[in-house]
């Protein structure tokens, strides 16, 4: 199976809700990487798995709604923890949205929240 991946890094800010997690539970920032990985078993007619081009105007796009934004005021975290868990999932499905190659068979958000801190979450096609 080939797997591309690209990366990208953008600020956003949040607070979580529903517990007790100290300065968690204050608006405050972070800086996210975010590693789109597309799968699948085929090439396309000219040997990729996908354009990377496309990709990234995908990433570009989806990076750019979400940066410097407050996650708790957007409509799709209504009544949600904004958590880096929903944020990974959220992000997922916009993207599966957009990159609709036949031939990816799993798209994967890996969504770091730090340098020390990451979630994924995988949608299979």
């Amino acid at each position: 199976m080939y797997t591309l991946a690209v990366r990208r890094d953008f600020i956003a800010r949040h607070y979580l809700i529903g517990g007790d997690w100290g300065p968690e539970n204050l608006p405050n920032s972070h800086q996210y990487v975010i590693e789109l990985q597309l799968s699948g078993v085929t090439l396309n007619q000219h040997g990729y798995l996908v354009d990377i081009i496309d990709v990234e105007k995908h990433l570009n796009e989806t990076v750019a709604y979400y940066k410097e934004k407050m996650l708790n005021d957007l409509p799709e975290f209504a009544g949600l923890n904004p958590s880096i868990e929903h944020f990974s999932r959220i992000l997922a499905a916009r993207l599966n949205g957009k990159i609709t190659d036949a031939n990816i068979t799993k798209l994967t958000v890996v969504l770091w929240e730090n340098e020390i801190a990451w979630v994924s979450y995988s949608l299979s096609r």
